[in-house]
């Protein structure tokens, strides 16, 4: 199955990842084994990686370019955050995307098109579909917030790579989980836990896209990669980048800005 077609949203908390290891018979969950001290730093550090754009509650503003092979397309996107599970992403240009936005309440994808008029909720067919004409796929957005239930993480590297000191984490799906991904590799600095990489591989254990991270700057008064660039394996020169151009942070958002009343709004 090709994912490799990116949140866009999901850029806020893309690297969710937690939980523990549990012991399998005959597929169901029997007593949880203790987590490793590598387990429980890699599962400390990650939540640490997803508070960094989140927070409490975050709003900002992020600029998306995607290439592929037939165009490119630049769009300005105002973003909203909650907790966990609940985002929200509208359009402020080019003009004639202007005011289309995507809803995420839990795990419910709602999106609206200003030109119909129209208010779509995602079926499981859809989810798979591109996010935008992104990288990033409807299903990105929906399940950014459970990688802490459906992999389990562990250090698999400490030490000095290409000039930085450096932290690597691999994250393996739990025996249970319905996931694609076979596993998912991420680097962090060792210093400051700033996400620098992370790769996704499929269920066949091929690389299937690449996440880079880059140009920390502060932000909303947190150092943060203001650059975030997809690149799908299967389609060589193609990409999507996220530039953070604006994030603030822990603000008194209402409920009501995450609502179907709030989404239509132009």
């Amino acid at each position: 199955m090709n994912r490799a077609s990116f949140p866009a949203c999901i850029f806020l908390a893309l690297l969710v990842v937690g939980g523990g290891i549990f012991g399998l018979a005959g597929g169901a969950v029997s007593a949880p084994f203790p987590p490793s001290p590598d387990e429980q730093e890699a599962r400390a550090i990650l939540l640490e990686i997803d508070d960094l754009w989140r927070a409490t509650s975050s709003q900002g503003r992020v600029r998306m370019e995607v290439k592929t092979a037939n165009y490119t397309r630049t769009m300005l996107m105002d973003i909203w955050s909650k907790g966990k599970d609940k985002s929200l992403v509208r359009i402020v240009s080019p003009l004639k995307e202007k005011d289309t936005a995507s809803l995420k309440t839990g795990n419910t994808m709602y999106t609206y098109l200003p030109k119909t008029d129209r208010t779509i909720r995602l079926t499981s067919s859809m989810m798979m579909s591109s996010w935008m004409g992104s990288h990033f796929t409807n299903d990105d957005l929906v399940k950014e917030s459970q990688l802490a239930e459906d992999y389990n993480p562990r250090i698999s590297f400490r030490g000095r790579r290409d000039g930085k000191e450096i932290i690597e984490f691999t994250l393996q799906p739990r025996p249970d989980a319905a996931v694609v991904w076979g596993r998912i590799v991420m680097s962090v600095t060792a210093q400051g836990h700033l996400p620098l990489l992370a790769t996704y591989y499929d269920e066949d254990n091929a690389l299937a896209r690449t996440i880079y991270f880059s140009e920390v700057k502060n932000m909303g008064g947190r150092l943060l990669p203001a650059l975030l660039k997809v690149v799908p394996t299967d389609k060589p020169g193609e990409y999507t980048e996220l530039v953070y151009e604006a994030m603030r942070f822990d603000l008194d958002l209402p409920e009501s800005l995450f609502s179907l009343l709030e989404l239509r709004r132009r």
